[in-house]
């Protein structure tokens, strides 16, 4: 431990430089951010789209200048450990009033990161736990959020204000309407209960913009019932706005929130009071995760791997071989009590897979940045990631040491006699149901069911499971994504039912493959022929060649082609290429369709 000294003026001077560097970062995030207001105004959705993409490479950018600056005038990478630990200390000061202390502190990580050797990533020099509390933070601006008194009878009148404050600027097609018809469904969820002297809207004090919609979030009081709820803002085919359905509960919230949808655009002064609220409205949610959300990925970084650091400090389980068919291209393992997988590019794929590994880590920063519609999951990556050695089943260790040998290393990183599996870089996801294995499961209780209410569950999760397969790739369809391999082993089931895509090394633009029909055979030959006797570009897709491997078993089968029997039609797919390459983006919203109010002129969705 060093000396806590404050001496050195060139350790101020490099402190002020990397906060003068995070407040640049967050000032630029912050404006993005604050111009998707006037892009939904003008209906600007491709600008929109592209905005939600390029926000994503402003932290590395921000982070790379304040690296060059500290060496160019500086030579921060020179100066003694004792200088650095005199930074960290004069960072902390320079925290004590900011409003994203949080942030500055990963901003601060992120630059040291890159400056000083990997041995020096300890508490004495980087932020492996807070130093500067984010509670109780008032920002100077608009409040985080609103609250609203409405009376019994005054709801509408307040909903309608609401919706003024927010200072959307265009018109409503029926704001009166509209409002009513929110008090209606809010009022009845209380219809036998009397409203307290407490009974309150709190609403947060800006829209959450992603793609064609805007959000107003919030939560109603009753007593000590708290309801969160959301209703999103639409365009009508004639560019008014209009309130399209009311959620409520954590479950609409989680959806609406979820991880496998593009972040949110949402103006914040103080982001953790933001996060603070979230998480009343959402409980269960990690607090990593609603950083995520809302586009401060890097921070949802920092808390996944203090989180993590903790689980692996209160448990005692060992990581494994993920369990499911085995990938061509990523090694995975888990941790059974960690809700989360761990994949590692291989180092050697197999003749038909003809990719590298830079590649593959563009397919995952494709998605990352594009619109996942709520069907392809979001990917934390990491690169020197250290694990305790005891904590590897000994055949992980050498699966890794077969197929990944590159991006392993072992050994004693700290100098402290404890031996870690450093991995060199690795991609970490929310661990799903491999959809093969939940119709297997449904497969096996049919086989043997153990009364015929069983058998009833296999069915109807054997059927919801195939539906939802399908309407995966229809909503990816919608925003431009072929999944390229749509085997069921690269889809899992989330928690709440919902069927995600997690298997990137093949995804595709639609408007970049050509999709086509199997020619008629010339010759009796050709059709009987096993191997494909007509020519195949790199891009070319035939629908029709998908139903042998997908639609083996006689109810899956059933349940597909009752639902989904377009997606082997390649006009299917060629219609909605076209309509990709015309501009025309379509609607995927985070609710049913049977949560809509019935508007007229309002957007279609797919």
């Amino acid at each position: 431990m060093f000396p806590q000294r404050l001496d050195s003026p060139l350790a101020y001077d490099i402190a002020k430089a990397m906060i003068d560097g995070f407040n640049r970062h967050y000032r630029l995030f912050r404006a993005e951010s604050a111009r998707a207001k006037h892009r939904f105004e003008t209906a600007d959705w491709h600008g929109q789209q592209r905005a939600q993409r390029e926000r994503i490479e402003f932290y590395d950018l921000r982070v790379n200048e304040a690296v060059a600056r500290l060496e160019k005038e500086f030579k921060a990478g020179d100066q003694p450990m004792e200088v650095w630990h005199q930074v960290k200390l004069h960072f902390i000061g320079l925290l004590v009033e900011h409003h994203q202390p949080e942030l500055a502190e990963s901003f601060f990580n992120s630059v040291t990161t890159k400056i000083l050797h990997r041995a020096y990533f300890q508490n004495d020099f980087i932020f492996v736990r807070p130093a500067i509390s984010t509670e109780y933070i008032e920002p100077r601006g608009a409040p985080t959020y609103r609250p609203y008194y409405p009376a019994h009878d005054t709801l509408a009148d307040t909903l309608e204000q609401m919706l003024d404050d927010f200072a959307l600027q265009g018109s409503y097609a029926n704001k009166r309407r509209d409002a009513e018809r929110v008090a209606h469904v809010i009022l009845n969820r209380f219809h036998q209960v009397k409203l307290r002297a407490n009974f309150q809207l709190q609403v947060l004090s800006g829209l959450f913009f992603r793609n064609k919609g805007a959000y107003v979030v919030g939560k109603i009081m009753n007593g000590f019932t708290e309801i969160p709820f959301s209703l999103p803002i639409l365009h009508d085919s004639h560019g008014k706005f209009y309130i399209d359905a009311a959620l409520f509960g954590e479950d609409d919230l989680q959806m609406l929130f979820s991880f496998a949808r593009a972040y949110f655009m949402v103006d914040m002064e103080v982001p953790s009071a933001w996060v603070q609220f979230l998480r009343s409205l959402m409980p269960r949610k990690p607090r990593a995760e609603i950083y995520n959300a809302l586009g401060l990925a890097k921070q949802g970084k920092t808390l996944f791997y203090r989180d993590f650091l903790s689980h692996l400090n209160y448990s005692s389980d060992r990581f494994r071989t993920a369990p499911g068919i085995k990938g061509m291209v990523m090694l995975v393992f888990d941790l059974p009590s960690f809700p989360f997988v761990f994949k590692v590019i291989k180092d050697f794929y197999p003749p038909q897979k003809d990719t590298t590994r830079e590649q593959i880590k563009g397919k995952y920063m494709l998605v990352k940045q594009h619109d996942r519609v709520g069907r392809m999951a979001d990917t934390l990556e990491y690169s020197d990631v250290g694990f305790p050695l005891d904590r590897f089943k000994p055949e992980l260790i050498e699966e890794i040491q077969k197929f990944a040998p590159s991006q392993l290393e072992i050994g004693d990183r700290d100098g402290n006699g404890e031996m870690e599996v450093v991995l060199k870089h690795v991609y970490i996801e929310r661990r799903m149901i491999p959809l093969n294995i939940y119709l297997q499961e449904a497969f096996d209780t049919l086989a043997h069911p153990e009364s015929p209410a069983h058998a009833k569950h296999a069915k109807d999760q054997l059927e919801h499971a195939v539906i939802e397969y399908g309407n995966a790739i229809k909503d990816m369809v919608a925003a431009n994504i072929f999944p390229g391999d749509m085997l069921w082993k690269n889809f899992g089931v989330t928690r709440g039912g919902k069927v995600v895509f997690y298997d990137y090394d093949e995804i595709e633009y639609i408007t970049d493959c050509k999709f086509r029909k199997v020619p008629t055979p010339r010759n009796e030959e050709d059709e009987m022929s096993g191997e494909v006797w007509y020519s195949v570009g790199p891009k070319d897709v035939f629908p029709e060649t998908f139903e042998p491997f997908l639609l083996g078993n006689s109810d899956v089968r059933a349940a597909f082609m009752a639902h989904h029997a377009d997606l082997l039609d390649t006009a299917f797919w060629q219609h909605h290429k076209e309509r990709i390459q015309a501009g025309q983006m379509l609607d995927v919203f985070p609710y049913e369709e049977s949560q809509r109010f019935q508007h007229e002129g309002h957007a279609t969705h797919f």
